[in-house]
């Protein structure tokens, strides 16, 4: 793990000419954010409860007791991810997070004090990788805006919060009830906006929330806050 700073430069290209194309899909234990899991679901035009019954497992997360999300994967194929075809990635556009920053990877903290998050970025440089030997050149920061990282990360952020917060006032694993709303509100958007009615919404962020699945998730984040933390 090589840290970079914004206009420091890596070597890295992938494509089908490369000989470790597809490589990187197997073998995965690949979680999902919230905003993977909205980008993926609307790509497929399936709903969320759809997708995370097909497509995912829920565990609880060690260090967080929060439910986490990972795709599910088949040991017969080499554990691949279920999007990966021979031609490449069959979701490209809306491919999760850590697949669009790679071969970068985000490492993000968030001061108590100020709640400024501070970022950095640093090259996951692995031998198996043969993107490395390729001539083109990026600067970190060409890269991410090429990736079309921003909304991810701004997304991701706002977890990032929730865990934050979570981490301070609740310590302890959450029960079951607190759980199902939890994943609720970040991963089962549709299931969520069906319960809207129910809260105490102003008219325009009602609207908002049941038009948009970006702004629908940024309430399900404000709304765990706020009635669990």
């Amino acid at each position: 793990m090589i840290p970079l700073l914004p206009e420091d430069t890596f070597k890295f290209s992938c494509s089908k000419n490369v000989p470790c194309f597809n490589e990187c899909c197997r073998d995965l234990n690949q979680f999902l954010t919230p905003y993977d899991i909205l980008r993926l679901k609307n790509h497929l035009k399936i709903s969320s409860g759809v997708f995370l019954e097909r497509y995912t497992a829920q565990h609880i997360g060690p260090e967080t007791g929060l439910p986490v999300v990972t795709f599910k994967t088949d040991p017969a194929s080499g554990l691949e991810c279920p999007f990966v075809t021979p031609s490449g990635c069959s979701v490209y556009e809306d491919r999760p997070s850590s697949c669009r920053t790679y071969p970068l990877a985000r490492l993000a903290s968030r001061s108590r004090e100020t709640g400024k998050i501070t970022e950095q970025y640093v090259l996951l440089k692995e031998s198996h990788c043969l993107g490395f030997e390729q001539e083109q050149t990026w600067t970190v920061r060409e890269w991410v805006k090429n990736q079309d990282i921003e909304i991810y990360n701004e997304m991701n952020d706002l977890l990032m919060e929730v865990i934050s917060l979570k981490n301070r006032l609740h310590p302890a694993p959450l029960d079951i009830k607190a759980r199902h709303f939890f994943h609720m509100a970040c991963y089962d958007l549709d299931a969520f906006r069906s319960q809207l009615d129910n809260f105490n919404l102003d008219a325009d962020t009602l609207e908002a929330a049941k038009k948009d699945d970006t702004e629908l998730l940024k309430l399900g984040m404000q709304w765990i806050k706020k009635t669990l933390f």
